[in-house]
């Protein structure tokens, strides 16, 4: 792919079919730049039942192994994909390319169109515009310390014979309020998911911590037998959240668990809007449009 020699192998994990990785020959650290862009679309050409994407390039965003550079596909439709354009925009120069702002909670400009050269062009643009992008505003900064904030989760496909690429803006900032990431979930989720947000999250596809099996089927047994959960050093990160579930939700044994299983799924759906940079609100609309300046600058 972009003439280096890369492999594919199946995911011992399999989150999902056909769930595949493709990594390079060469011992080199992830690394997001104009050459992602065209091996993801070389792929697709290759394998155009299949998607790929790249987890970013930074930690806290990168939600994978940083050490060495790869990629993960598979055939599989995810919420990303299915979500629709929100708000048509437009890159000076790049007519053969449709682009637009996803309807998702994270912040995702995404390209189609059948000219390959224009896609990754303007997927480059798009990129070195954001590295270096700040909005004090939003509290995004480009760097602090000289230590870089923003990239690119990046993810291609094949749609009605195009290119699709969807480019997720990342950014890693920590505060001494969010000290694991302020684009991460934050920590009244923990109880849930703690873990970094990474390429198939980002796509709507929540990959969640063992424990929670387990903990989910005592916490029903808890709610129906009117056990105090603070009370159980286990559960009790759970109390607050069973609590304001109490105020909406009469907990049977019939309901509980799918209660608690749609609940969990909400829960990620904040997950999502914590990691986005722009929230899907007018004044985040009006910030990404303010990035989409920038690159047409």
């Amino acid at each position: 792919m972009d003439g280096c020699r890369w492999y594919l192998q199946y995911s011992p994990y399999v989150y999902y079919n056909e769930h595949c990785i493709a990594l390079s020959e060469k011992h080199e650290p992830m690394k997001i730049d104009r050459s992602t862009f065209a091996k993801l679309l070389g792929f697709i050409s290759r394998f155009p039942h299949y998607f790929i994407g790249s987890n970013a390039d930074l930690p806290i965003v990168g939600g994978s192994i940083l050490s060495h550079d790869h990629m993960q596909g598979g055939r599989h439709t995810f919420p990303m994909e299915r979500a629709a354009i929100a708000q048509k925009v437009s890159f000076r120069g790049y007519d053969t390319v449709q682009c637009g702002i996803v309807d998702w909670p994270l912040s995702v400009i995404r390209l189609s169109g059948t000219d390959r050269d224009a896609m990754i062009d303007l997927a480059d643009k798009i990129l070195k515009t954001w590295r270096a992008y700040s909005d004090p505003e939003r509290t995004i900064f480009a760097e602090t310390d000289g230590e870089p904030h923003n990239t690119i989760t990046p993810i291609a496909r094949m749609r009605d014979g195009a290119f699709e690429l969807d480019l997720v803006l990342r950014n890693n900032l920590t505060t001494p309020e969010h000290p694991l990431g302020l684009y991460h979930p934050h920590e009244e989720l923990h109880h849930i998911k703690k873990e970094n947000i990474g390429l198939i999250e980002v796509m709507g596809l929540a990959v969640l911590p063992a424990r929670l099996k387990a903990e989910m089927a005592q916490t029903a047994d808890a709610i129906l037998a009117g056990r105090d959960l603070r009370a159980d050093p286990v559960l009790e990160k759970h109390a607050d959240w069973i609590d304001e579930l109490r105020t909406r939700y009469t907990f049977t044994k019939e309901n509980v668990n799918r209660i608690l299983f749609d609940e969990i799924g909400a829960v990620f759906v904040r997950v999502l809007e914590d990691a986005g940079v722009y929230p899907a609100t007018p004044e985040g609309r009006e910030g990404m449009l303010r990035f989409v300046d920038a690159v047409n600058a």
